[in-house]
């Protein structure tokens, strides 16, 4: 085989054929979100922000996002909600079963564009999960950077993810947790209730200084970057990650295009200025 060929050959091989993740850790989070740890071949070498394919053999596959730090290991952890067949069926998996991933694919964020500044991250419901992965990091760095505020919230208490990992960053990685539910449903709730956009107006914020990573359904982003650019937060300083249905992760069958972008590759992470001339993508 020839020197080009053999190297399509390989391209090919580690874009299309996923490499066999075993499970050693499953957990659930809600009634319909479960917690899987998983060890691969390889290194995953992903950034935070970046998604894989998971597959289960004879069923297809599902874009799930990559929920925990860029660590160099062979470790993926993932939060997956039960929403079909597929999804089902990775709920009856159990230790020491094993998944396909493919990927990393995406463009992700980059701890450059937040090194030095004061960093918010607004999470609603699963928003969360992908946001983890650069939260993980930057509180690994601590030292690298101001103020450091989440704004984490979700329809009732009984959803509410990652619930010990926020008690602990409330409480032991120097940064300001503001949990918030819609309503509580007559559940125990010891904390806020309202939107993700009402602590905005009420904190106190360097607009030059912040830096903003956003995740969670689309309607939630309109009201908040609104809320931001009100207290004089700008357009480039706003990163958001945007949930959409990935089908191959690779840009080839148009499932997420929006225009003329595919979030599978140009995103799931935009800063907000590179989309203000696309309002289908908040949508």
């Amino acid at each position: 085989m020839n020197t080009a060929a053999s190297r399509y050959d390989r391209i090919a091989r580690e874009t299309f054929i996923p490499q066999i993740g075993k499970i050693v850790e499953v957990a659930d989070m809600t009634a319909k979100d479960r917690f899987f740890r998983v060890v691969l071949e390889n290194p995953l070498g992903h950034r935070p922000g970046q998604f894989v394919m998971v597959s289960v053999l004879g069923l297809g596959e599902a874009p799930i996002s990559i929920s925990n730090g860029p660590t160099g290991d062979n470790i993926l952890e993932m939060v997956i909600r039960r929403i079909g067949r597929l999804t089902r069926a990775i709920h009856e998996l159990n230790v020491g079963d094993e998944l396909g991933i493919r990927g990393p694919y995406g463009s992700g964020f980059s701890l450059d564009d937040f090194y030095d500044r004061d960093v918010l991250f607004v999470a609603g419901g699963l928003g969360l999960v992908p946001l983890r992965s650069l939260i993980v990091p930057v509180i690994a760095e601590r030292g690298r950077f101001g103020d450091i505020t989440l704004i984490s919230g979700c329809r009732n208490p009984a959803e509410e993810l990652y619930r010990d990992q926020l008690e602990r960053w409330t409480t032991d990685a120097g940064m300001d947790v503001i949990r918030l539910v819609d309503s509580t449903e007559n559940m125990p709730w010891k904390f806020g209730t309202g939107l993700v956009t009402e602590p905005i107006p009420k904190m106190t914020m360097d607009a030059e200084k912040i830096v903003v990573a956003l995740c969670g359904p689309p309607v939630m982003y309109k009201f908040v970057i609104k809320t931001l650019m009100l207290r004089g937060v700008k357009d480039t300083q706003i990163f958001v990650d945007l949930e959409r249905r990935m089908k191959c992760g690779v840009g080839k069958c148009g499932h997420c295009q929006i225009n003329n972008i595919y979030c599978c590759q140009d995103g799931p992470v935009f800063r907000f200025s590179d989309l203000s001339a696309i309002p289908e993508a908040l949508q």
